[in-house]
């Protein structure tokens, strides 16, 4: 009985698991078939493992082949696992020893001509086989510069099949096609990213510029309402340049997120918080993730750890727009579908923008609005109670009044809020130490009751008392006054900073 093996992993989310592949070559009809709940994808591998073997010189087997993929409950998805695959029937027909892959790790989607090709979510493979103690890792070489990206793992990049068969002491007959060179060549010279816009070249704006301070200083959502061109999308683009760096732990959350995506290469590992801005036709699942079989993430993960910027606010449907509720508050999205639930952590800051009516003109005295009352009702409505109590600041962004001459900077640079910034999270940080939050947003309502000054505190019951806050609310605001005490240097937030945090919240009530 001739059996060979090969590791991989598989991904469900971002969860990884060990893959144990074992081909079985015995006699029988010629047949080649791939059992332990493949998908569709993984099911085509049959062919394409077979003609990419044969491409380097190995003689198929005549013969019955069965390949298993253990744990056989688990479901397995995708292509990257065509050269583990065929690693194992190599190893089954004697092509390579039996036990030269004992404790590797073998990656990579295959061609017909045995090439062998880039795949998606490498980074947090490649973090679980380091969990696992793996210390060598084979990957298809356009994934060698990602998988050098985590130390402590050995990683071997391969071209062809041929190299992994000669890589383990086989004879291969094989040729690169020239593509394959050129595409090599190219690895790695996707260019980065361009930082985001400074917030002095927005003009005017204090008003907003200082409640984006203090968004980014506490981790707060923001909705901005203003007639068009007053520079809401400026200010909401510009934010990720004024947040705190990411530390080392969550610039490996982003970036295994945007491996599993394929838009890695174009970011690398960064500091800067990720932005995402889907436009207001995009649906539920775009947003919140979905697809067949396993759910692939959607808008609200990749902006983990950054900013989910949401222009024309009212515009989104109503549908979309209640499926932020469950993420803004957990900080993670479960979508169920039919071969089980998948997990995505979504703790993001959301930015919002919209008109004040459908026409955008209904500020001041309403002169130049068009739209009737209830067209007006309607297109604020689709923002419904329950969203805009999730919003920690809601402020109105009027139109400029007067420009500054020449080329001279309108306020602070996005470098000198980000300093300040930066120093009220190490105060956030320190303060909430031994509970692990990073930011006032996620302390909870017993710690702001807890540690709130009584005189604070009464305000805030007035507030409720006269429906001005929810109980929902009033939590928030007293996270408002907590960063703007961090952001004045006091130890804890006094009525001042109290009235200002109501006030904050409830612009737009």
């Amino acid at each position: 009985m001739a059996i060979g093996s090969a590791l991989s992993v598989g991904l469900i989310g971002l969860k990884a698991f060990i893959v144990q592949i074992q081909a079985f070559v015995s006699p029988g009809l010629p047949y080649f078939s791939i059992i332990g709940l493949p998908d569709t994808s993984l099911s085509e591998a049959r062919e394409r493992v077979k003609s990419a073997c044969q491409a380097s010189g190995f003689k198929w087997p005549e013969t019955r082949v069965t390949v298993n993929l253990s744990p056989a409950s688990m479901p397995k998805k995708g292509s990257s696992h065509d050269l583990a695959i065929a690693a194992s029937v190599l190893s089954a027909a004697g092509a390579i020893a039996h036990d030269c892959l004992a404790g590797t790790i073998v990656l990579g989607e295959v061609n017909l001509d045995g090439t062998v090709l880039p795949i998606n979510g490498l980074l947090p493979i490649m973090l679980h086989a380091r969990e696992q103690g793996i210390a060598t890792i084979i990957v298809p070489y356009a994934n060698l510069d990602e998988a050098r990206l985590v130390p402590d793992v050995k990683a071997i990049g391969v071209r062809h099949v041929g190299e992994l068969i000669e890589l383990m002491g086989g004879d291969a007959d094989y040729r690169i096609p020239e593509a394959t060179h050129a595409v090599n060549a190219d690895v790695g010279a996707t260019g980065m990213c361009p930082p985001p816009g400074d917030m002095s070249e927005v003009m005017g704006q204090q008003a907003a510029k200082w409640a984006l301070e203090v968004a980014a200083a506490g981790g707060h959502h923001l909705m901005m309402t203003g007639p068009p061109g007053t520079g809401k999308t400026m200010l909401a683009s510009r934010i990720p340049g004024i947040m705190s760096p990411l530390n080392e732990t969550e610039q490996l959350e982003v970036a295994s997120i945007r491996s599993l995506c394929g838009t890695l290469p174009g970011y690398g590992i960064s500091d800067v918080p990720p932005f995402e801005a889907p436009h207001h036709t995009a649906s539920t699942a775009a947003l919140v993730g979905g697809g067949a079989g396993l759910a692939q993430p959607g808008a609200i993960t990749r902006a983990h750890r950054g900013i989910l910027f949401m222009d024309e606010a009212p515009e989104f449907s109503a549908r979309t727009l209640q499926t932020l509720r469950e993420p803004l508050e957990s900080g993670y999205v479960a979508i169920s579908r039919a071969k089980g639930t998948t997990y995505y952590p979504a703790r993001f800051q959301l930015i919002m923008a919209a008109n004040p009516c459908p026409c955008g003109y209904a500020y001041g005295n309403g002169e130049r609005c068009t739209c009737r009352e209830k067209d007006r009702v309607k297109y604020f409505s689709r923002l419904s109670g329950p969203i805009l109590d999730r919003i920690d600041i809601q402020i109105e962004v009027p139109p400029v009044e007067r420009i500054s001459p020449g080329n001279a900077p309108s306020g602070d640079s996005s470098h000198a809020i980000r300093l300040r910034v930066i120093v009220a999270r190490q105060m956030a940080q320190e303060r909430f130490r031994e509970f692990g939050w990073c930011c006032n947003a996620q302390a909870t309502s017993t710690w702001l009751r807890a540690n709130t000054s009584p005189k604070a505190i009464e305000l805030v019951n007035r507030a409720l008392a006269s429906e001005r806050l929810s109980l929902r609310g009033a939590d928030r605001a007293m996270r408002l006054a907590w960063t703007l005490s961090d952001l004045a240097g006091k130890t804890s937030p006094g009525p001042e900073e109290m009235m200002q945090g109501i006030s904050m919240r409830t612009r737009l009530a």
